[in-house]
């Protein structure tokens, strides 16, 4: 199986997270063609990554001034590919609100949905762009049209979360190193609606930072809003492309070791709730009473921990519901709310 021809596009490869990532996509032994595509600046982008010495194949797309053509380098890029990874569309500006990124982006993701939908509708589709909360909802809608919406196939990448939670708690407790901790993270992937789960960490934390509120709750703000540290730091001229980019192939790294039976590792990520994906439906089973406590709706969208495996999601863990304690209720109560918000704007977009 390592054997087996494997094409990764990358849509919106000469971004800022675009271009790190496709660097750490070149350096993998078990993938065969990188497609790079993007609407401006991609020719030298993949010219500079055609120079590594690795058997990574490049390709290179880019949107033509020629309106006739214009749909060609697109479909070309997707076509054939059994991963497309999307770190397309605008970060967020100064000044610039939430309403104002979405409706940018969500066009953006809509034109890429159709593309992929009619030209790689058995691929698996990784969603970068903000917000991901809304935006991998437009994805499964624009699916759904095309007849080709597999949810075990379609991530909103949330890894980011998880490893800034693995960090910041590092930091805290001398004598550890990051990869002393694996954090589960759920929910979703801005602000409120991400709820790292301190307590279950398979790795111990000391009792002294679950105790005491004043530390805990600083740590999660940090994890919540760790994007606004990078671009103060950055003095508003750029966001978290680096640490994005980073994730986001941890992430791919370990959904393409489950595509080709290498390896198991359990990471978070945001889907679709399909009740057909084993896990979901005990899932439901446990979230539905602690919502219903709430007068909340069960959420179509969460980012849980789960398996991967050759077809996508292989099995999602739903242990962590029962093993919250009072505090990460509240925050998933909170989260969960959020969420549906999103996921409505999601979905209102495509059927406007």
């Amino acid at each position: 199986m390592p054997n087996k021809h494997i094409k990764v596009t990358v849509l919106g490869a000469a971004g800022g997270i675009g271009q790190p990532l496709s660097l750490l996509l070149k350096l993998n032994p078990h993938i065969t063609e990188l497609a790079l595509y993007d609407v401006v600046n991609v020719p030298g982008v993949a010219a500079d990554l055609h120079h590594i010495d690795t058997d990574v194949k490049i390709s290179c797309f880019m949107r033509p001034e020629n309106k006739e053509e214009e749909n060609k380098p697109l479909q070309e890029a997707v076509k054939n590919s059994n991963f497309v990874i999307i770190p397309a569309g605008i970060p967020r500006k100064p000044g610039m609100t939430r309403g104002d990124l979405f409706n940018i982006n969500a066009s953006i993701c809509a034109e890429l949905a159709t593309f992929i939908a009619l030209n790689a509708p058995e691929a698996t589709v990784l969603v970068i762009s903000n917000p991901v909360n809304s935006t991998v909802a437009v994805f499964k809608e624009i699916f759904v049209k095309h007849g080709v919406f597999d949810a075990k196939k379609l991530f909103g990448v949330t890894a980011l979360d998880h490893v800034r939670s693995n960090t910041f708690l590092s930091e805290l407790i001398e004598g550890t190193l990051p990869n002393h901790y694996d954090i589960p993270v759920v929910g979703g992937h801005s602000g409120h609606s991400i709820v790292p789960l301190f307590s279950q960490s398979k790795g111990d934390v000391s009792l002294k930072i679950l105790n005491d509120e004043n530390i805990l709750d600083a740590l999660i703000h940090r994890v919540q809003y760790g994007g606004d540290e990078v671009v103060e730091a950055k003095q508003g001229k750029g966001s978290s492309t680096l640490s994005m980019a980073y994730a986001a192939n941890k992430f791919f790294n370990i959904v393409l070791n489950g595509y080709l039976n290498l390896k198991i590792t359990e990471l978070a990520s945001y889907i679709y709730l399909d009740n057909a994906i084993p896990g979901v439906t005990e899932l439901k089973r446990d979230l539905k009473p602690l919502l219903d406590s709430q007068h909340l709706e069960m959420p179509e969208f969460l980012a849980t921990p789960m398996t991967y495996g050759p077809d996508g999601v292989a099995a999602v863990n739903y242990s962590w519901v029962k093993a919250m304690n009072g505090k990460e209720r509240e925050m998933f109560y909170i989260a969960t709310d959020f969420i549906n918000q999103n996921v409505e704007k999601g979905v209102s977009f495509v059927k406007a």
